[in-house]
Parts: C-alpha cells; structure tokens; sequence
C-alpha cells in the first residue's frame, strides 16, 4: 500500500511539473440588510483575476423590510480602475429571493463601488485588488503592524497607543482573516484598529490566513503606554463635512458641488485639515472645495491638533450633473381662421380662430387671446366670432421660464349670409338660454336674424367655456353696435355661465 501511495505520489508531481492546474477562480461577497448606510458586509482586498461576485439582499442577511439596494461599480471617478461594468438590483421579493452573483475581471488597482439607490448614498467603499499568480496559492500573507499616538522624549505613548494590522497576500487567494492578541490574552478577529490605553508595557501578537489556508508566522510589537500629564491633549480633533449646492430629484448636485470641512478639539486646538479629492494626494484645506467636474466623486478628509493627534480618516461622495442652460427663447405661437368664405374671402355668418403654441425647451405654461380692442384671455379651445364686421384677433403663449412670445395676430371679416342668414328667426320676445329666460329684449339684431339666433344655443361646441365665450363675443359686438347695453349683455352672459350648454 505504501508503495501504492508513494507510485500516485510521484505521478502527481510529475503531472504538476508538465502543467500546473487552474486555480479556481475568487468569490467576493457583500450583504445588505434594512440599513441604508452602510453594507452588511463587504470585501476590502481581493487578488486580480476571473471572480465571481455575489450581492446577497435578503431575508438571511437581515433584510426584514423588502429594501432594495444596488451594488454598482463606479465607472467615472478619476484614481479608480473603471473597467469592471456591474449594476446588480436585489432585494428579498425578486426573482432570485435576493441573492444574485455576476462574474468579472478584476485587474490591480483600486475600484469604487456605491449602492445607486437615492438616499442610500453613505453605501459605498473601495476595493483593493493586487496582482495573482496564475499558479496555485502555496505562499501565506505577510502581516505588519504598527502603533501610532502621542510620543514622549522616550518613545512612550502617552494615554493610548492605537495598533493598526496590515495583512496582504500576494500569492492569488486573498486574505481571509486576520487576528491579534494583547498580551496575555487570546487571538481574536482583527477589523479595525485596537486602542490601548492600559498604562504599561504591552505586547501584541498578530497573525493572518489566506483563502487558501496558509497562515502567516505570528508577529509582535511591543511597546509602553504612560499616563499623560494633567494638562496634555492625546484626543484627536472632530472633524466633519457638508456638501451644498442645487440638488435633482435624485440627489445629484446640478452644475458644481461645494464641500466645506470643519474640525473642532477642545484641548490643544486643530492644527490642520487635510483633505483628497477622487485618489489625489492629500492636500491642506484652506476654504470650501469647489467641485465642477461632471460624474462621481470621493473625498477623503482627516484633521490634526496642535498636541499631533491625527483623527481617523473619513469619506463623502457626491455626484455632479451638467447644469442646463436656461431657457430664453419665446415659444412658437400660430394663428388660423377657418370657415365658410363668399368669393371676397369674408367669412359668412361666423369664423373659428384657432391658436397652437410650441416650446422644446421648458414647455409652453399658458395661451391667451385678444379679440378687437378687448383685453386678453386664456385661451383653452378655438374662439368662434360672429360679430359682422371686421375683426382683429391677437394671440401670443408664454412658457415655463417666463419667455412670452410676440403677439401673433389675425385679422378677418365676418358678414351675414343675406336673405338665407336666418331663414326662420326665433321669434322668442326675450333672450332665453337654455330655458333660463334673462328678461332682456330678443332684438333683430338688423339682418333678419335676433339675438337668440346668434347665440345659436343649440349648435355643437367643444366645451362649456367655448359656448360662454361666444356668447361673450356675440353681446360684445352687438353692443358695440348700440342694440344691447352692457348690462343686458352681462345678464346674458351670465345666463349662459348657468347654463350646462358644450359640457
């Protein structure tokens, strides 16, 4: 059997030697819940290479409420790797229950992703990627650690020393854990930096696996915590951000976005403020930073007192859309008369003015209309004159940024049709509109026609409000021809506001 054993042995190492098999290729996960802050959980390192992601937004992982979210690669932002294309929309009711996987490349570098959701848009985090070797991952990670903090003349940290473990893995795999212990006590898991402020001396060990189980030596870093003095700072500054500006229904910022960083320490005072803009270098901040360029934005921000205690480095990001250019042209305004016309082109017995208006830029508000030396009206349906006489009617439109056009005007004659105009008059004495009897005269109103028959009740119009103002336009005519008063033509008018006539 041992030389059975011994035989495979061999062949395997002779089969590796002539080619080295595929490594499998990397799962990557995140995980969201009810939150709309942060992700559940979500990778910070991985090796480059073909990967399969995995957007878990469910009931397992917490989600109780049916919140959707989105795990999308940023493709714009200046510093980031923008090659990897993936918009992936979960929540716990689709069709795949919420978890949903996608693969891609991922090349060395840094990638931003970000939940697209409107405000939702503290998701977000970046993704490291290192370069992978093609061949199995036999190499385990290399861990540092390093404390940081206030230091007296002997190299002690006064009040509280802050150990920062750095883990990567270079062999392909990625790291999968990294765990620490202080002092006498047991290994636990590392995720984010340990702060120390036992007076004393102290000993941190420190170690890291990788997803292909090999694990790193263990490490340690000594160092000595004193108490400070009474009057000494070792508190960092707090240091915060806003981002102002004009804001779409999506929370995007039209045209420029203003970032403005206050720092505040109430021991030794701030010193400094820095901040990085999109992968930039740091630089210090003076005044509010004006942002114009179109896309998705990162910025990272930290403040420093005077005592050299340095805050923790935090983030905003924010995405800037082009400003549109105001609207300043008037719409497009037209007027047309329709009608029957005799043979000197005046119409016969009433004419139909129709007014259209266009704007393709903020869209058209508001139409109005002027008949003869009238004042101006809306216009919401075609306006219907049978005054005799000649007319002039005006029409212009205003649109949504205020922009009113030039007056658009149209002028026309309107005569009787003779012996045919009214054939068989309405002999009513009074002016009566659907039934409503107004008491004013029913006058021949000097064509063989009365004033009932221009009021024509019973002809077919588009709306109620197209009938009153013909009624309006008939009375104004025959008052400016002395057979009505103003009052009459009131009560008529009024009388046809009543009536139910074009509903």
């Amino acid at each position: 059997m041992r030389r059975l054993i011994g035989l495979c042995a061999a062949l395997l190492l002779l089969v590796g030697g002539l080619a080295s098999p595929a490594r499998a290729a990397q799962t990557l996960t995140w995980t969201a819940d009810d939150g709309i802050t942060a992700y559940k959980s979500a990778p910070a390192t991985a090796s480059a290479g073909e990967t399969t992601i995995v957007f878990e937004n469910s009931a397992a992982t917490g989600n109780t409420t049916g919140m959707p979210h989105t795990l999308t690669f940023d493709t714009s932002t200046e510093g980031y790797n923008h090659d990897v294309t993936l918009n992936i929309l979960a929540n716990p009711f689709d069709a795949n229950n919420g978890r949903h996987q996608a693969t891609v490349t991922l090349t060395p570098g840094r990638y931003r992703y970000f939940c697209s959701i409107p405000g939702h848009s503290t998701m977000v985090g970046e993704l490291v990627v290192t370069d992978g070797p093609g061949d199995p991952d036999t190499a385990p990670p290399t861990v540092t650690a390093s404390a940081s903090g206030t230091q007296d003349a002997e190299g002690n940290y006064v009040g509280t020393a802050t150990v920062t473990v750095t883990a990567t893995d270079t062999g392909g795999s990625g790291v999968d854990k990294v765990e620490y212990a202080l002092d006498s006590g047991s290994f636990q898991a590392y995720t984010a930096p340990v702060a120390v402020s036992a007076a004393g001396s102290h000993v941190v060990r420190y170690r890291a696996t990788d997803k292909a189980g090999n694990a790193s030596a263990e490490g340690s870093l000594s160092f000595t915590v004193v108490e400070p003095a009474p009057d000494e700072d070792t508190t960092p500054p707090v240091v915060n951000h806003t981002i102002a500006g004009d804001q779409d229904d999506d929370g995007n910022y039209v045209g420029t976005a203003t970032a403005t960083l206050t720092a505040t320490d109430d021991d030794s005072g701030v010193d400094r403020v820095e901040y990085s803009l999109d992968g930039a270098a740091f630089t210090a901040y003076t005044a509010p930073v004006v942002v114009s360029a179109v896309g998705m934005h990162m910025l990272h921000y930290r403040a420093t007192d005077k005592a050299g205690n340095t805050s923790a480095e935090k983030m905003a990001h924010f995405t800037v859309v082009p400003a549109e250019e105001p609207d300043t042209t008037p719409p497009a305004v037209a007027a047309e008369v329709d009608g029957e016309q005799n043979d000197n082109g005046a119409y016969v017995g009433r004419a139909t003015v129709t007014v259209t208006a266009t704007d393709t830029e903020s869209g058209v508000a508001r139409i109005q209309y002027a008949l003869d030396s009238g004042a101006w009206l809306t216009y919401t349906g075609p306006v219907v004159v049978t005054g005799l006489g000649a007319h002039t009617v005006r029409a212009r439109a205003t649109d949504a940024a205020g922009n009113t056009s030039a007056d658009r005007t149209v002028t026309f004659t309107v005569v009787g049709s003779g012996s045919d105009a009214c054939e068989v008059p309405d002999p009513r004495p009074t002016v009566v509109i659907a039934g409503d009897d107004t008491g004013v005269p029913n006058s021949d109103t000097g064509d063989g026609c009365t004033i009932n028959d221009l009021i024509d009740e019973y002809a077919a119009y588009p709306t109620h409000a197209a009938f009153v103002r013909h009624v309006e336009t008939v009375t104004a005519a025959l008052v400016a021809g002395g057979t009505l008063t103003k009052r009459q033509q009131g009560t008529i008018v009024r009388a046809a506001a009543r009536s139910d006539i074009g509903s």
